[in-house]
């Protein structure tokens, strides 16, 4: 069976990426990586440097001007990136996404992959969700909800060729790296913090989620913030 992993560079879709590699092996596995018109190119480089390392076939994709009307902080030209959990931000927007939710941008990437999974030959689907994105309604493309309905759409639509798994969907962060752990995950290969330094900063969400995640696995987190 061969199988497409959507690949941030970060660390969920590196440890997707490193289950679809064990379970399915390297020649079997099709990296997919897209570029949205972020702020950086850290994590596209990441997700290279991942595929190279486990030998996987990379593709990357350019989607960036679907976004152009966005207000997203994540995006090239928008504001300014917010700093503290995301749960502090939530207490402030009223019910809706966190600033940083790019418009149904999973959605658009699991159709996007969808097709590229089908060319290719692929039966299979792996993504990055897990329970903590989704809480509180921060990114509520990640929600149960949602993978269950785009699960459908896309074996309904793919003609029932096509199954999407997202392996860590009941799991948190900290599950996440231990699984990592296990599988020798290079970490220290893996971007997640939403600013592009030549170190995380480690004040936004994504990278206090991670350290903590690394923090409560007790063990040393081996990329660089430029703040702990």
């Amino acid at each position: 069976m061969k199988v497409l992993v959507l690949s941030s560079g970060g660390i969920d879709s590196t440890v997707c990426l490193a289950l679809a590699v064990e379970k399915y092996g390297y020649e079997n596995v099709l990296s997919l990586s897209v570029s949205y018109g972020q702020k950086h190119s850290n994590e596209l480089k990441a997700a290279r440097r991942i595929a190279q390392h486990y030998h996987v076939r990379h593709k990357e994709l350019d989607m960036g001007m679907i976004f152009a009307g966005s207000d997203c902080t994540l995006l090239e030209g928008r504001g300014e990136i917010p700093k503290g959990t995301y749960a502090s931000q939530l207490q402030e927007s009223t019910g809706k996404p966190v600033s940083t939710y790019v418009p149904f941008r999973n959605g658009l990437f699991l159709a996007a992959a969808a097709s590229v999974a089908l060319a290719d030959g692929c039966e299979k689907i792996y993504y990055g969700a897990h329970a903590d994105d989704s809480a509180g309604n921060a990114y509520p493309d990640t929600s149960e909800a949602f993978h269950e309905a785009i699960s459908r759409a896309v074996h309904e639509g793919s003609g029932k060729q096509l199954e999407i798994e997202a392996p860590f969907l009941y799991s948190h962060k900290v599950d996440v790296v231990r699984a990592g752990m296990e599988l020798q995950v290079p970490f220290a290969f893996t971007w997640s913090c939403y600013e592009g330094g030549e170190k995380a900063c480690g004040k936004c969400a994504t990278c206090m989620d991670r350290m903590n995640a690394f923090a409560l696995n007790g063990i040393q987190d081996p990329i660089e913030y430029e703040s702990s």
